[in-house]
């Protein structure tokens, strides 16, 4: 397993950072396996999926760097930048594309585990189509949900911090995504692959969510270093969220049982604007409405207030999905 030497002080500065580019490489990944695993990603590669494809087609080198950038067990170092807080996606792909060439073939003899095709040894140009491929996700595929998709990452940075309030950074880490849990004795576990511990004390340590569920880990030589993971499902999934009984729907109205079957486990008032797509002003009265009848209690963790179903609200929704 892979592991950071992680000590008290690093883990307490640390922080989320949203990154466009992030998400745009994480949507890259998704188009490469070409299969999702949730509807809203389904929805969204049955849309984008045909395009990609064809585009690869069209430029059997960009094809090669794709498949050997991925690679099987790592992914080459240029192609992810560690995420800066506040930096837009055409600064993260400036940085992509400043790459020098000789530096992106080793980068991807590495993740390719060996030689890379003659085409892949000859090119000059590998950053440059690299940005290039990034920019094209980014445009058509990305962009067009950016705000959506910043409402979701959001509001899954505001849930996390609540974590590290109720429980700490340990409880946190451990529900972050698969293969990252807290070892004790300051050490990180970050992924499941049998590389060399890194120590990073003193280092600059950010956590970043992106929509697709997917992963990976990042750094700048010994000073910057990113844990990337999937922002949490119900929050990606805003396709696939909880489907209303028809009768509950009759019973409060559509928007307001909508916001009563999602509140399963605790939601702030962001996360719950960023997966139903209900204006603000529109979720704070359902709240307010459920809260009178007893059906949502609140609570809060640090600076968030979390609502979730009371006992009464909890029987509502079971006989309503009997029914």
């Amino acid at each position: 397993m892979g592991w950071w030497q992680v000590n008290a002080d690093t883990l307490a500065r640390s922080r989320f950072v949203l990154s466009p580019l992030a998400e745009t490489f994480a949507s890259l990944k998704l188009l490469h396996a070409g299969a999702g695993g949730h509807p809203g990603e389904q929805a969204w590669l049955r849309a984008h999926l045909p395009a990609y494809r064809e585009l690869l087609a069209g430029d059997p080198v960009t094809a090669l760097l794709v498949r050997a950038g991925l690679g099987r067990n790592w992914i080459a170092d240029f192609l992810t930048p560690t995420p800066r807080d506040g930096e837009t996606f055409e600064e993260g792909v400036a940085r992509v594309r400043a790459v020098p060439a000789a530096a992106a073939r080793a980068h991807l003899r590495v993740s390719l585990a060996g030689p890379l095709p003659a085409a892949l040894e000859r090119d000059e140009d590998l950053p440059e189509r690299a940005a290039t491929l990034l920019e094209w996700v980014w445009d058509g595929t990305v962009r067009p949900y950016w705000e959506r998709r910043r409402r979701v990452l959001e509001a899954d940075v505001v849930a996390r911090t609540a974590q590290v309030s109720r429980g700490g950074w340990v409880a946190a880490l451990e529900a972050l995504r698969p293969g990252t849990r807290w070892l004790g004795e300051n050490r990180l576990q970050v992924n499941l692959h049998e590389y060399p511990p890194r120590e990073i004390s003193g280092a600059e340590l950010v956590f970043v969510p992106v929509t697709p569920q997917t992963g990976w880990v990042s750094w700048e030589e010994a000073d910057r270093y990113a844990v990337v993971y999937p922002c949490a499902g119900v929050l990606a999934d805003g396709h696939g969220r909880p489907p209303v009984p028809a009768s509950l729907g009759a019973l409060l109205g559509a928007g307001r049982a909508g916001v009563l079957v999602l509140l399963g486990g605790p939601m702030s008032t962001t996360q719950l604007v960023a997966v139903t797509g209900q204006g603000l002003g529109s979720v704070g009265r359902h709240l307010r409405v459920l809260l009178d009848a007893g059906l949502v209690e609140r609570r809060r963790a640090g600076r968030s207030v979390l609502y979730s179903r009371t006992a009464a609200g909890e029987v509502l929704v079971k006989a309503a999905r009997r029914g």
